[in-house]
């Protein structure tokens, strides 16, 4: 995998430290979480590169948009993307443990109006050599029940939490958050054509119970060529959308 800056249209993304690089994931998530316009503070849990936060900062007004990262390489990526974007004044990462962190702001009686995560998600049974990998894309270094309980505390009684996981983990993933309160209300089905099995769900969860409103997108009709849908939703990031 590419180590090259990665250029988006109003940022760019060096990915050099990190052992996790531009991904589909990330890009879809930032692109298709709503940010309403009221909201002030965000918060990015397991930043990576920092791609996230960046298109927080391009698509909102928010003043404080925070990211967390356990990974010592990774946290100083996203520092160095932040700091050489044109938002620097409004962002900022951590080091540290979500867990913690989360432990922290909740004893400090703050929150956040939004929060986001691109989380880890394959078991300890594909883990690799590579430690810095396995933190930032395996469950062992965060669960899905810590990721759930540490939202639960710093999300705001009107806040929203968006996230974007395996499909075949969208039942439970579900079902756990429900114990903490947090119920769905978006859920976008990712495929990566028309002919294969739904990839990924992109879910969107607040405080409060409502309709659920459901969406299915296709990114390619075929190899390299996009969908209306899919370019209309990156537009405004990638740079040859």
């Amino acid at each position: 995998m590419t180590s090259k800056p990665f250029h988006f249209k109003e940022f760019t993304i060096y990915q050099d430290k990190t052992a996790m690089k531009i991904g589909t994931d990330g890009v879809l998530l930032g692109a298709w979480c709503k940010v309403a316009k009221n909201v002030d503070t965000i918060l990015d849990i397991g930043s990576g590169t920092g791609v996230i936060g960046l298109m927080m900062a391009q698509k909102s007004n928010a003043f404080t948009i925070d990211a967390v990262e356990i990974d010592a390489n990774a946290y100083e990526q996203t520092v160095g993307n932040f700091e050489a974007s044109d938002w620097a004044d409004r962002l900022f990462c951590y080091h540290s443990d979500f867990t913690d962190f989360a432990d922290e702001i909740s004893e400090e009686e703050e929150s956040y109006d939004l929060v986001i995560s691109n989380p880890p998600f394959y078991s300890e049974n594909f883990e690799t050599d590579n430690d810095s990998r396995n933190k930032a894309r395996f469950t062992s270094s965060l669960s899905f029940e810590d990721l759930l309980k540490g939202v639960s505390m710093i999300l705001k009684d009107d806040g929203r939490f968006s996230t974007i996981i395996p499909k075949k983990e969208e039942a439970s993933f579900i079902e756990l958050a429900n114990k903490k309160g947090l119920y769905v209300n978006r859920i976008c089905h990712v495929k990566g054509n028309e002919t294969i099995a739904v990839k990924r769900s992109l879910l969107e969860f607040s405080f409060h119970q409502s309709a659920i409103d459901v969406h299915e997108l296709i990114i390619e009709t075929e190899r390299h060529k996009y969908t209306e849908a899919y370019i209309s939703l990156t537009n405004e990031f990638y740079l040859k959308m």
